[in-house]
């Protein structure tokens, strides 16, 4: 580029100014740059894999740097049953992600059990971590999925308070001095928590 061309560039960007708020540019640069880790266990973690195909395409929300690892992810996508053996798996995977880090849980099953009323199935993944965003259905369309990573960037444009997040305490934690007892995991109060189409 020559000098001149240099000079009209730099004497345009002084002829106007950009005025936001601090908060505003990091929570646009969140919402619109979320490392998804999906955790897929079953019919739902297919239907996860079409939103992120050519045809739904979750690259368009800013969401298609799939990573595998927790330490590099910041959304958690939960897509599939939740048993009670995987239960701490899925904690730990929590445990290990980046803040600040989100949960949209997928389908029946992984927020409410699905239709395993059974006592090796968890009936909700709430119960162990916290969740931001719950989709309904068995499994739920692509749509509702894409849906439901809107509402969460909605969220975190609008800075909506998240107690369920803020009061959370890990129910594998160990107080007491024999690590060979596990506490019971304990319900988390998802009050406020959002919910997508119908209930």
């Amino acid at each position: 580029m020559s000098t001149q061309g240099t000079q009209s560039v730099d004497d345009l960007s002084r002829s106007f100014a950009l005025t936001t708020k601090l908060d505003a540019i990091v929570a646009w640069g969140r919402r619109n740059s979320l490392w998804p880790l999906p955790y897929g266990t079953a019919c739902c973690g297919i239907e996860l894999m079409s939103v992120m195909g050519p045809k739904y395409d979750l690259a368009r929300f800013g969401a298609e740097v799939v990573r595998f690892s927790p330490r590099q992810a910041d959304l958690l996508l939960v897509a599939g049953t939740i048993t009670e053996k995987m239960a701490p798996i899925l904690v730990r995977i929590y445990e290990q992600m980046l803040e600040p880090k989100y949960v949209l849980s997928m389908g029946a099953c992984a927020s409410s059990g699905g239709f395993y009323r059974a006592y090796h199935v968890l009936q909700g993944c709430n119960q162990v971590i916290p969740v931001d965003v719950f989709v309904p259905g068995c499994p739920p369309t692509p749509e509702a999925v894409l849906d439901g990573v809107m509402t969460l960037q909605k969220m975190i444009k609008d800075g909506t308070p998240r107690p369920w997040r803020e009061n959370w305490k890990s129910p594998y934690a160990q107080s007491n001095a024999d690590s060979s007892l596990a506490p019971s995991p304990i319900n988390v109060s998802n009050t406020g928590s959002q919910q997508i189409g119908r209930p």
